[in-house]
Order: C-alpha cells, then sequence, then structure tokens
C-alpha cells in the first residue's frame, strides 16, 4: 500500500496573483515560456482508442477520450505519425505530409481534434518525418526513374564500388547490414538508414529542405502547436560517403540502441551526427517563429553521447527548442549516484534549459523496463518505486514527455509469452528477432475496461497486436477506484504542480548526499521546495544538518511512502523508494 503523509495535498498551493501575471504575460524572449517545463502526453494513435471497430486505435478514439487526457494534467500531446503511409513502419514511412491515413480518420477528424483538444486548454504537437520518407512517395518513384529527373538529387544516391558492393560501410539501425539499397534502374544504391524502404531525403539540396518547410506551414496553418522532429540528428551525411570507424573494445558502447545491434560495431561518425546539421535547424526555427508559442521538439537519442550531442541541438534561438535523449535510459539499477552525475551532466550541458526527460516511448520501451526493472540484488521493483519515480520525473527541471500507458504501470509485453512471434509488427523487431526484440513491447493498445473483452480498446475480436493479460488488471476504470494507484498519483501530481512556482519556473540546484539519497532545491522568487528522495529499498536516516538548512523551516508538503512526518529531530527515517517535497520559508 502506498502511504501519503498528507491527506490534503491539493491545498499546498503557493500560487499568488503575481505569479499567475507572470504566466500570462509569456513571450519568446522571456523564460516563462509554456513549453520549457511543459509535460507531453505521447500517444500512438495505433493503440489509444478504436472507435471504428477495425481493431486499430484513430483520431475519434482520441477524441473521445480528451477528457481523460485533460484530467491527466497534461499540457500538451504529441500524436506519432497519422499521414498517408504504407505503414511498413507504422506511419514513419510516410507517402503524403499533408494528408491523413484513413486507418485514423479523415482531415476533418484531425481539425474537430485540434479544435476540442484547444477549448480544452490542451497544445497538440505533431510528429514531423524529414529525414526519410516511404519508398512508394511520388518523390522517390520520379528520382528512381533517371539520374537527371527534377527529383534525382532529392535523396542520397551513390555509385557502387568498383566490385559492385555499397560505396562504404555503413550500417542501418534497423536491419543488421549495410544501410544501402540497390535500385536497378538507376543503378545506383540509395541510403536508409532505417528500414530498406525508408530512403534517406537529401538534406543538402535547399529544394528538399524549402518544401518540407511548406509542408510544415500547412500543419502550422491549421494551429497546431509544434512539432516532434523524428531522427533530427541523421538530417546530414558525409557528402565524402567515407566508412564509419570501427568502435574499438575498450570504446564505451553509443547511447539509444540495443547492445546486441551490430550497428554499435561501429562509431557514429559519417553516417549521421555530423556537426553540419546544426545550420540546416536555422530555417526550421525562423519558420516557426512566425507563430506565437509553438514548439520544435527533437530527437537525438541514437548517437554517441546523446547529453553532449542533444545539448548543441538548442543551443541558441537558431535552433530547436527542445530536445530529448538517452540521458535516464541507462540499463542498470538505478542509485542516486546515476541521478547526480546525469543532472551534473545535465546541467553543465543545458544551462539556459530545453531538456525534455523520457523514460519510456513508442522506440525505448517502457517506464517500468527502465533501469533493468530490477534492483543491485535482482528483485523486481515493487510499486512504491514508481510511485517515487512519478515524483521525481514532475520535480526535475525541464519537460517531460509521459507516454500513453506508464501513467497505468504498464509493464512491456513480452515476445513471445505475450505476443506470439507470427504477431510481430515491428518490422525492425522481425529482421532481427532474437537478437533484438524490437519494439512492439511497448506498442500495446490501451487497457480501458478490466471487465471487457480486448479491454474496452476495440469491439473488434482481435486488436491490431495483442493485449497482454496483466494489463486487464491495471485498466483505467479500476485504477481510477483506487485513490493509491499509479493513475491516480500522477493525476495528483501534474495538477498539483500547476500550483508550485518552485517546479514550473523554478531553477535547480543539486545538493551534496550520500548514496541512497538524492536531493535538490527548486528555488523561486514566490517559492523554494527542498526535494528529497530514497531510492534504496533500505529504511534510511537522513539528517537535515547536512544540508545546512534550519530544521525550522521546512514545511513537508508532498510525499510518497510516509504515514505521518515528524521534523522535530534532526535525524529522521526515509522509508525505502519514498519521496519527500518540503516548503523551505524565508524566516
Amino acid at each position: 500500500m502506498i502511504e501519503w503523509f498528507n491527506k490534503q495535498w491539493w491545498r499546498n498551493s503557493v500560487v499568488n496573483y503575481q505569479f499567475n501575471k507572470e504566466l500570462e504575460t509569456e513571450d519568446e524572449d522571456s523564460d516563462v515560456t509554456w513549453w520549457k517545463n511543459a509535460i507531453i502526453y505521447q500517444i500512438f494513435p495505433w493503440s489509444f482508442l478504436d472507435t471504428t471497430g477495425n481493431g486499430t486505435g484513430d483520431l475519434n478514439g482520441i477524441i473521445k477520450k480528451l477528457d481523460y487526457i485533460k484530467a491527466l494534467g497534461v499540457d500538451a500531446i504529441w500524436l506519432t505519425p497519422i499521414y498517408e503511409s504504407p505503414m511498413k513502419d507504422m506511419g514513419y514511412d510516410i507517402t503524403n505530409m499533408e494528408e491523413i491515413d484513413p486507418l485514423f480518420g479523415e482531415m476533418q477528424d484531425f481539425q474537430k481534434l485540434l479544435d476540442i483538444a484547444h477549448g480544452y486548454g490542451l497544445k497538440i504537437i505533431l510528429d514531423q518525418v524529414w529525414n526519410h520518407t516511404s519508398d512508394q512517395h511520388p518523390w522517390f518513384v520520379e528520382s528512381c526513374q533517371s539520374r537527371d529527373n527534377p527529383k534525382s538529387d532529392w535523396y542520397v544516391w551513390a555509385d557502387p564500388k568498383e566490385d559492385g558492393s555499397p560505396p562504404n560501410n555503413w550500417l542501418s539501425a534497423f536491419m543488421g547490414s549495410s544501410a544501402w539499397q540497390w535500385n536497378r534502374q538507376r543503378q545506383q544504391y540509395f541510403l536508409a538508414n532505417f528500414l530498406p524502404n525508408q530512403p534517406e531525403l537529401n538534406w543538402y539540396n535547399e529544394e528538399v529542405v524549402q518544401t518540407i518547410l511548406n509542408k510544415a506551414k500547412f500543419w502550422l496553418e491549421k494551429g497546431v502547436d509544434g512539432f516532434r522532429i523524428d531522427a533530427v540528428n541523421f538530417f546530414l551525411h558525409d557528402a565524402q560517403l567515407h566508412d564509419n570507424p570501427t568502435r574499438e573494445a575498450d570504446m564505451p558502447l553509443p547511447d539509444g540502441i540495443d547492445p546486441n545491434n551490430p550497428m554499435v560495431k561501429q562509431q557514429f561518425t559519417n553516417s549521421f551526427c555530423r556537426p553540419q546539421t546544426f545550420a540546416k535547424l536555422q530555417p526550421i526555427r525562423e519558420l516557426l517563429d512566425q507563430y506565437a508559442q509553438v514548439v520544435s521538439l527533437g530527437e537525438v537519442t541514437l548517437c554517441e553521447d546523446s547529453i553532449a550531442l542533444s545539448s548543441q541541438y538548442i543551443a541558441g534561438k537558431d535552433r530547436l527548442h527542445l530536445v530529448y535523449n538517452s540521458a535516464l535510459l541507462q540499463d542498470q539499477p538505478l542509485t542516486a549516484t546515476m541521478l547526480q552525475n546525469v543532472m551534473n551532466r545535465i546541467q553543465s550541458n543545458f544551462p539556459h534549459g530545453g531538456q525534455c526527460w523520457m523514460v519510456g516511448n513508442h522506440d525505448y520501451g517502457r517506464l517500468r523496463s527502465r533501469w533493468t526493472g530490477k534492483d543491485s540484488e535482482g528483485e523486481a521493483y515493487p510499486e512504491n518505486f514508481y510511485q517515487m519515480i512519478a515524483v521525481l520525473l514532475v520535480a526535475l527541471p525541464g519537460a517531460l514527455c509521459l507516454y500513453q500507458g506508464d501513467e497505468l504501470g504498464l509493464p512491456e509485453a513480452q515476445i513471445p509469452q505475450d505476443i506470439p512471434v507470427n504477431k510481430i509488427r515491428d518490422a525492425f523487431g522481425e529482421a532481427l528477432y532474437p537478437l533484438v526484440v524490437g519494439r512492439d513491447g511497448s506498442r500495446t493498445p490501451m487497457p480501458w475496461q478490466g471487465d471487457k473483452p480486448n479491454c474496452g480498446f476495440t469491439k473488434a475480436e482481435e486488436a491490431w497486436l495483442p493485449i497482454p493479460a496483466k494489463h486487464q488488471q491495471m485498466a483505467v476504470d479500476l485504477q481510477t477506484m483506487d485513490h493509491n494507484s499509479l493513475l491516480n498519483t500522477w493525476r495528483k501530481l501534474l495538477n498539483w504542480r500547476k500550483q508550485q512556482p518552485a517546479i514550473l519556473r523554478g531553477d535547480f540546484q543539486l545538493l551534496a548526499t550520500e548514496e541512497p539519497i538524492f536531493a535538490f532545491m527548486r528555488i523561486h522568487d514566490f517559492q523554494k521546495m527542498l526535494c528529497l528522495f530514497n531510492v534504496s529499498k533500505q529504511r534510511v536516516c537522513f539528517n537535515f544538518h547536512d544540508l545546512d538548512i534550519p530544521i525550522d523551516q521546512l514545511n513537508p508538503i508532498f510525499g510518497i511512502g510516509y504515514k505521518t512526518i515528524d521534523l522535530n529531530y534532526q535525524n529522521f527515517t526515509c522509508p525505502p523508494y519514498s519521496a519527500l517535497l518540503l516548503n523551505l520559508s524565508s524566516t
């Protein structure tokens, strides 16, 4: 059972008139733009809610659940691709950037979603796949026809070596083999860093860049609030097509990739992660700056050092606004030392903000699988661990992407236990299974009703992906009726945070503590907050004298794992996997 020491947590508000006025006067030159500390709820439309009975989620399903999303307390919705596509990569292989795929609905459905979401006070962020298209896209079909047609240079083409082999050693992130695909018609190879049917657009071609910007403007004119930009560090390659160097045995593994993926044999220096890419961000930012309070969120996860590299993508007002990286995607049990190291690096690399936290999504598994899902002794993390993590993620500085279902604590579906091998839908997973299990495990449909077939996701006989049986008892309706559920913890936290200036706008100060205590301050003119976490399964005695904070200035306002708080003593016990937030008075 999860204990709350303050049953009237909602009364702990310090918002005042002056702070409300600060929120109302946001502008791009201030430090209070909505996106800097936004909670962005990521929706994978395939798996949210089916209203047509075909087993696949759709836009009207999202509309029907906007009240659920609003009640959760998030600021924005990020939709993964909903565009016209053959769906070889679940929509990340686009054939028309300005059309809604019939699988999800029609343009009028999207416009209705946008209008109703805005009525709820929710922002809509669209996924933009500008690095590649489908091989069925009309641009690529034309590009394949000859070496001198109007689209001939819109993709990355190269001649074979004398022996007919690919021009260099670059490997695909998804296939474990060459990233070059042979085209008989042109007698050349084209570059495909992901699936073979996802040819890379040529970002050295200014006509391509301008056309992409025009596609972006199409959606901005409709009123969207921003873009999540897919694989932004893949936009440019080494124009001379030099080989990627071999990764030596003593070199660290790269970020954002399974260590069993054959791609890790190479250093990521020439096929992508090129420094020239930064200059390509300027026209994107210039376009977005023409629209008030629109945000760009870049994905920079697969690279040698995702914290260092991703920070360069938001360095200055001629680059992106936000970026998410692999900072917390560490395949080892969570420790205070790990968190301290991460925060020291984030503070060093993101001195002016721009960090967006991500601990689970459609590509990288679920939050429940993070940090091996087990402690240092191999025991599965208990429920209160994930309650503590919810508090931590909300209290950290920066924005947060919360993936659908992670608010429920859904475990990742396993292959073949939950998803039979013959029902794998992820092309990446099909290509490398069983060496790499792919991404279907985090893409299973949302369980809405515990006592309904397919958990209320669809009226079809089968959902597009099987729903694990263990998800049934974690359904939304069941957690809603349990005030101690993880879902209700997220609801409490996300709605409560809107009243806390220190969390919404405060500076961050890491405090010196010893394992297993992780602590920091969030500091705003209107509020100072001490955030204290015990990230171990042991009870720990903590001394506030170590922080040089007078005990009589501390007022507990929010906690997980505590029945009551008694601050009469300098030494007090932090329960296992507990979180404690305290206001610090000025007198």
